[in-house]
């Protein structure tokens, strides 16, 4: 039973305050105490859209669709004996199960912002990934994101997410984003900073939410909101554009401070309407073209979007004296980029993409974003790109990440696993399998690559990572 949200007396007044003419505080209210309504978006990168329909058909998956992301969908599904995390889709990178409102900031951005072949972006506040790889599907390849998140707790769980989704070309950095102003000033081409905030608007999802509410905290979070985005102003290009999205509802944390970064720094961007957006965008845009998304109006979080293009004037940006370590990835040699690349012809007829380079770091393969090097040496980077293989003396030992990742390149040396085949791979068991074969082996399952197995006499060895591995596989 969900638990009673308890409603501050202040919160209701600001609320009450705050909302628009066409709603009520008893239906605020109301809408709050309502479960959410699942919602996925399906994974681009891994498989297509018109794909991914038809799996759910098959599966008995009700889709309807969400009207400001081509690829999202609340989803119904009669048998949920087994969770949707569990799924062999979801383990295998094809869906993303996210919040129907959390898409709209990387749709707003798109939505603004003509992505180039060498286009830089920043996603500000990454953890745990949900729109840096909206992101990275949209891009398809293009270009290269720079993911950060502050919380070192939460590092770990963004990267594994990148790595699930088969993200190849995200550089992940681990510090406060008010950093990203001085540090990399004006070389980002688009952001997104999808601030921390008071969290108003998640009550559907998290009851608790308002536990810790208070008027004092919520002036202390617009405080770093505001800081946070001059600094990404001053990190992004002239002409650059910027989404600035909370999922909270007081104007303190969305128009304010939006306001107070224009009065310090006049003339310095402008607006960009969001009410063409999608469908019924009306219901939520404010009179300076933001969205300002309440929980009846789309049955949904809530959530503030507001779209922003820097003018050709710089916003001045103090000068810093940057003491870093050189970067911790070496450019690979011509002999060490024709082994690797052989490896992957020669073993799964696979011709790595064009537009990234080969790095090395100790006996590592790396495959790291062309748009990424200009930058590569203006700050720490916890992790770039894509590992490729690991070198040994008598030759390579291919990636989990790699093969996953780039399986829709794979041409050879691939096999498809039956449901029980599958269910002991996620389990980290190796496969019988009658075999006189050698090396290594791409495995599929209806019809995508979940990983890498070994040829064994008689079996195939699983490569299955361990920190992946699930004791009840697909069940």
């Amino acid at each position: 039973m969900t638990k009673p949200i308890n409603f501050p007396a202040k919160f209701i007044e600001r609320i009450e305050e705050d909302l628009p003419s066409d709603l009520s505080l008893a239906g605020f209210k109301a809408v709050c105490q309502q479960p959410m309504r699942r919602s996925i978006r399906v994974n681009t990168l891994k498989i297509s859209l018109e794909a991914f329909l038809s799996l759910a058909k098959t599966n008995q998956w009700q889709l309807e669709p969400i009207p400001w992301c081509e690829t999202g969908f609340w989803i119904t599904r009669e048998d949920e004996s087994l969770s949707l995390g569990n799924t062999a889709e979801h383990q295998a990178g094809l869906f993303y199960i996210q919040e129907a409102s959390s898409m709209l900031p990387v749709s707003a951005l798109f939505h603004c912002f003509q992505a180039e072949e060498d286009c830089l972006l920043l996603d500000a506040a990454s953890a745990p990934g949900s729109k840096t790889t909206q992101m990275a599907a949209m891009l398809q390849g293009k270009g290269a994101i720079v993911a950060n998140e502050f919380s070192a707790s939460r590092v770990k769980v963004l990267s594994a997410n990148l790595l699930r989704c088969g993200v190849t070309n995200a550089a992940v950095t681990h510090f406060s984003a008010e950093i990203f102003g001085t540090w990399m000033s004006e070389q980002f081409d688009a952001i997104l900073l999808d601030a921390p905030c008071s969290g108003e608007g998640t009550l559907r999802k998290d009851p608790q939410a308002l536990d810790n509410w208070s008027e004092q905290h919520v002036y202390e979070i617009s405080q770093l909101q505001s800081t946070l985005l001059e600094s990404a102003l001053q990190a992004l290009k002239p002409n650059g554009v910027l989404i600035y999205s909370t999922c909270t509802l007081n104007q303190q944390e969305n128009q304010q401070v939006i306001s107070r970064i224009a009065t310090q720094y006049p003339d310095s961007f402008s607006t960009i309407n969001l009410e063409q957006l999608f469908e019924h965008s009306h219901k939520a845009i404010t009179k300076e073209g933001y969205l300002h998304v309440w929980p009846q109006y789309y049955d949904s979080e809530g959530f503030f979007v507001a779209a922003l293009r820097k003018n050709a004037a710089t916003i001045d940006t103090p000068a810093i004296n940057k003491r870093i370590k050189p970067f911790a990835y070496q450019t690979a040699t011509k002999k060490q980029q024709a082994s690797i690349a052989q490896h992957f012809k020669s073993q799964f007829g696979m011709t790595l993409p064009s537009d990234y380079s080969i790095f090395t770091k100790a006996n590592d393969y790396w495959l790291l974003p062309n748009s990424f090097l200009r930058v590569k040496d203006e700050m720490r980077f916890e992790r770039v790109g894509l590992k490729l293989a690991e070198e040994f003396k008598h030759g390579f030992r291919t990636s989990h990440d790699a093969i996953t990742a780039l399986g829709h390149l794979v041409a050879k040396n691939c096999i498809e696993l039956e449901p029980e085949q599958a269910h002991h791979f996620y389990q980290g068991k190796d496969i019988v399998y009658p075999n006189n074969n050698k090396g290594e082996v791409a495995l599929s399952y209806q019809g995508y690559v979940i990983g890498l197995g070994k040829w064994v006499r008689n079996k195939i060895k699983n490569s299955y990572p361990r920190e992946l591995v699930k004791d009840k596989g697909l069940g």
